[in-house]
């Protein structure tokens, strides 16, 4: 029987706190899991550190706690131990590109059963990981308008972060960037107003910004918007909600499995992370790097 060390998020709600008990029951019937919570880096480093014969975690939370589990796995040279995920998260959007149920037992009885995928990780500049995407520009504006609000609204307060910088967004020049991929650097020289990167398709509660990603092929999805108009602009935008926009002529969207983007300092949002503007980044794949449990 696996072994089996599920972590959640020691400063959720009772109704999260409900979940997690519940999960855990149904776990508790199938295969060997402890349940700890932790609440800062140094404590999953801790609960990782003491668990040396670990075959599998269990992540009870969103893409904030995969990625943080995950960047803790990577940075303890561990990545051979398997990853789960119950979606109790904001967005759960990378629970949404493995097709994961979103109701908690549902999602328990996937890990249970014990079926597996290698899935490819994205890893930044500074040994960041990246497991569903990473954006620069007006969608990382957007996330930081929506901080104070997430907690409150949940998906509502991705769109309330939305409408905060869409009226900001529809005036503000773009940035003027140099984009590689592969060593091949993009020939379109107007501004840019997002570059997004990444493994899995949705971002911000559902919205398919990568919709041709698939998190297995080896392969980072990059999509690059040109818009320029606020016309342009608010059209790109309800494209994005109906996974529409990398059909524009004003967008790029292709594959490969290095990027950097070099200009304008930016800041990113990585798997909802928010880190300061940089006039750099860079992404490179590590194909297969992860293995989680799938339906």
């Amino acid at each position: 029987m696996p072994s089996l060390l599920a972590i959640a998020n020691a400063d959720a709600g009772s109704s999260d706190d409900a979940a997690v008990d519940e999960v855990v029951s149904a776990l508790q019937a199938e295969v060997d899991v402890e349940l700890v919570r932790t609440s800062s880096p140094d404590d999953l480093a801790e609960a990782l550190a003491a668990r040396p014969d670990l075959d599998g975690v269990v992540v009870l939370g969103g893409d904030g706690s995969l990625h943080a589990i995950v960047q803790a796995l990577r940075d303890a040279g561990r990545l051979d131990v398997v990853v789960g995920l119950v979606p109790l998260g904001t967005g759960n959007d990378f629970a949404a590109t493995l097709a994961l149920p979103l109701t908690p037992t549902e999602a328990a009885l996937v890990i249970a059963h014990g079926r597996t995928q290698a899935i490819d990780l994205v890893v930044d500049g500074d040994g960041g990981v990246v497991v569903n995407a990473a954006h620069i520009g007006i969608g990382a504006e957007a996330a930081a308008a929506a901080r104070p609000w997430k907690k409150a609204l949940g998906p509502v307060g991705y769109a309330v972060g939305a409408a905060l910088t869409g009226l900001k967004g529809l005036t503000t020049p773009g940035a003027r960037l140099r984009i590689t991929v592969d060593g091949e650097t993009l020939t379109r020289k107007e501004p840019v107003i997002q570059v997004a990167v990444g493994n899995g398709r949705y971002v911000g509660g559902g919205a398919p910004l990568l919709p041709r990603a698939d998190p297995s092929d080896g392969l980072i999805d990059v999509s690059v918007s040109y818009t320029e108009s606020p016309r342009r602009r608010i059209a790109y935008a309800f494209s994005v909600r109906r996974g529409e926009h990398h059909r524009r002529d004003d967008v790029v969207y292709l594959r490969g499995t290095s990027v950097e983007v070099r200009g304008d300092a930016l800041r990113c949002t990585s798997d909802g992370e928010l880190s300061e503007a940089s006039p750099h980044h860079t992404w490179r794949i590590e194909p297969g790097a992860l293995t989680m449990y799938v339906p």
